[in-house]
């Protein structure tokens, strides 16, 4: 858990989140906030309880005995497969949801140029949406653009100030297709963030539209 916590997930995103609905690449920064926020972490809780409850009072329906026949059948025929899980060892970065798409640590993070210093590494996620960490070296801007969709940034190391405010560890930015902003990372401290975007950004810049297509941004 993170203290002092400013900026949190919306009722539409721990919605979602708890009835299954959002993309790959948002759940990860869902779970990712909620694992470092006890206020979202509670209300997710809370949506969960409210669906098991309308769970519980829902019709049940009658399945034929071939269906249920069937059901076992696969789950007898099933591969072997090893259910003990492996542990990953903690990274002061890096929260446990986020640990396994990048094999365990924050030292196995495989950066790539962005331009002006900044690196970033897509994530293995379904298509929906895209999944990538930043690194932005401390008083490095990132170029002023908004948005196609919806970005959600995630703050895992330092911070970053932009229109919308101040973003520390554990704080993350919904932004959506008003916004235009310019994040500015603070000077005392590299600044290392999920990103999250369902629609490509809108650079006002030429440089950075020019590259946009390459960096799959």
């Amino acid at each position: 858990m993170t203290p002092n916590i400013k900026h949190h997930l919306t009722e539409e995103l721990l919605l979602g989140y708890s009835t299954g609905s959002l993309p790959e690449a948002v759940n990860i920064a869902v779970a990712t906030h909620i694992s470092m926020c006890d206020e979202c972490r509670a209300a997710a809780e809370a949506y969960d309880s409210v669906g098991g409850a309308v769970l519980d009072q829902a019709e049940t329906v009658s399945v034929s005995e071939s269906c249920f026949a069937s059901v076992m059948e696969s789950i007898r025929t099933a591969p072997a497969t090893d259910r003990r899980l492996a542990r990953r060892p903690a990274d002061p970065v890096l929260p446990a949801p986020l640990r396994d798409y990048v094999g365990g640590s924050l030292d196995k993070v495989n950066w790539r140029p962005a331009g002006m210093g900044v690196r970033q590494a897509i994530l293995p996620t379904s298509g929906e949406a895209t999944a990538r960490l930043l690194y932005i070296p401390a008083g490095t801007a990132v170029p002023d653009h908004s948005h196609g969709g919806m970005e959600l940034t995630l703050v895992l190391q330092g911070a970053f100030r932009d229109e919308d405010g101040h973003f520390g560890r554990g704080d993350i930015e919904v932004a959506d297709s008003e916004v235009e902003h310019t994040p500015i990372a603070d000077i005392g401290e590299d600044c290392i963030c999920l990103a999250v975007t369902d629609a490509p950004l809108r650079f006002k810049g030429l440089l950075p539209r020019l590259a946009q297509p390459f960096l799959r941004i």
